[in-house]
């Protein structure tokens, strides 16, 4: 009987016939050949209570692969092939959904307050602004005036910012890049927001109406921020907010000042996420319910996607956790790190992964480059 073992949830024979379909491990789209039949599986006879765990992994770069070539574009090209990989990794998972039942509510209430608005200030995980982006929102907003605010500048690297900013700008968009927690691009966001609805006074003046305070609604998936961003505007607490989705329940207007109003809403999210990628990110970054995911799998992605990282890679992963990996199999290093660090508790090894990523021990990185 031919042996087996499981690999990012999928059940792969150990002989040499493995189908390629089965085998999500390998580099797709990658220009590297691929991996020899005798690293295309963990070994099976490997024992989980060794106590120095040397994992051998499949697929993917060597973190240091484009050193012969030119650096940016095998940087670009490595982002590109990630992001293959990841959507067949993810295919492996059950899917990640997550809709609780104020999000109803609230989605059917902010779409009658946004017309009441004259700017709408959407706040997206610097992380991955991509997968923080609503897949209704343009058509909510229309033509209304939007300012787009990247928090958590201070969890990505100095490139990813540049990056995203250069990116945003090609397309016109007003963007901020903030921190709710410190305040830093608070101002700055109040000042573009008065300066873009500046014009809603002139056009009462004009109608022999006075003026009034400019409205502005802040919109956003959960967890992004949203709250915190108001309260460092404020300089109080007068919105809840805990590094947690779901805190806020209800839209609720507050002040800043005699000239500005600011509506902070629960976070929104499709009623069904169809792309599992953004799914896993959002999972990643905590900016989705917990509920709605498996831990362990959710924190074996994230293994592979460092791994393949040069700015992270496995160097990185063996420092923190004085464990080898030799390569990028996450299911199989949650395992081993269980054992090695957590008296064989899988559930803990990967939420201390996970933990671990979403307080920067792994350095400051983003886990989304803009399309080219």
């Amino acid at each position: 009987m031919a042996m087996a073992v499981q690999v990012a949830s999928l059940w792969l024979p150990s002989s040499s016939t493995t189908p390629t379909h089965l085998n999500l491990l390998h580099s797709f789209g990658s220009k590297s050949k691929p991996p020899s039949s005798s690293s295309s599986a963990v070994s099976a006879t490997s024992s989980l209570s060794s106590p120095a765990p040397t994992i051998q992994i499949v697929g993917g770069r060597n973190p240091t692969w484009y050193e012969n070539g030119n650096a940016n574009d095998a940087f670009e090209d490595d982002w590109y092939d990630l992001d293959t990989d990841l959507y067949h990794w993810t295919k492996a998972l059950r899917p990640v959904q997550w809709y609780p039942g104020h999000i109803a509510k609230t989605e059917k209430e902010l779409k009658t307050q946004l017309k009441l608005m004259d700017v709408v200030i959407e706040v997206r995980d610097a992380r991955i602004p991509l997968s923080t982006s609503h897949p209704q929102m343009d058509l909510w907003l229309g033509n209304r005036r939007r300012i787009l605010v990247l928090n958590r500048e201070d969890m990505i690297s100095t490139a990813d910012r540049n990056a995203w900013a250069t990116h945003f700008a090609r397309e016109g968009t007003k963007v901020v890049f903030a921190n709710g927690k410190l305040g830093m691009g608070a101002m700055k966001l109040v000042r573009l927001a008065k300066a873009l609805a500046a014009d809603v006074n002139v056009r009462r003046r004009a109608k022999g109406l006075l003026p009034r305070a400019v409205r502005a609604g802040i919109v956003g998936y959960p967890n992004v921020g949203k709250s915190s961003l108001i309260n460092r505007l404020l300089t109080r607490r007068m919105c809840p907010a805990a590094p947690r989705p779901g805190v806020t329940r209800e839209l609720k207007w507050v002040h800043f000042g005699k000239d500005l109003e600011l509506l902070d809403s629960p976070g929104i999210l499709p009623m069904r996420i169809s792309d599992q990628t953004a799914a896993i990110k959002l999972a990643i970054c905590d900016d989705i319910g917990e509920r709605s995911y498996g831990v362990a799998d959710i924190a074996s992605i994230l293994v592979q996607m460092l791994a393949r990282l040069p700015s992270v890679g496995t160097e990185t992963l063996n420092k923190r956790y004085k464990m080898d990996a030799d390569g990028y199999c996450g299911k199989t290093y949650v395992q081993k790190l269980a054992v090695h660090l957590f008296n064989g508790d899988t559930h803990q090894a990967a939420f201390r992964i996970l933990t671990d990523f979403r307080k920067g021990r792994f350095g400051w990185i983003a886990l989304e480059r803009p399309p080219r």
